[in-house]
């Protein structure tokens, strides 16, 4: 039997590695979004709680970020970030808490293939921070 971490991380692989597909240069501003709000934010769903750190993101409207929110939600089994969103605002504090923990495993993934595939570091976050 597969772990739901193991499932997760076969899931945000795959989908990290597209991202890397698709913009094969380190520079490239998407391939950079999209990896520095996956190790961003993590920190802002503990900071700021998960209905908050998901609408930041969406407000955006980038469609790195937006991608970033598509492809977690179908990692933890929503069909997109409008799903996701919706879920999250409207949960019950047990299912909005199961919630927020699926996706904080999820998002460990993110983070770690952003830095390892995307080759996104601490520091490339401010360069992003602005816009």
């Amino acid at each position: 039997m597969i772990s739901r971490e193991q499932k997760y991380a076969t899931s945000v692989y795959r989908r990290v590695k597209a991202v890397a597909d698709q913009y094969p240069q380190e520079n490239a501003s998407e391939r950079k979004e999209y990896g520095s709000m996956a190790l961003k934010l993590p920190v802002l769903v503990r900071q700021a709680g998960l209905v908050q750190a998901l609408a930041f993101v969406g407000s955006r409207d980038k469609s790195s970020l937006n991608r970033l929110l598509d492809d977690l939600a179908a990692t933890v089994g929503e069909n997109n970030r409008a799903q996701l969103l919706r879920r999250s605002r409207e949960a019950e504090l047990e299912e909005y808490m199961a919630l927020t923990e699926k996706t904080l495993l999820a998002l460990k993934w993110y983070k770690r293939f952003a830095q390892s595939i995307l080759k996104v570091k601490p520091t490339d976050e401010a360069a992003t921070e602005g816009g």
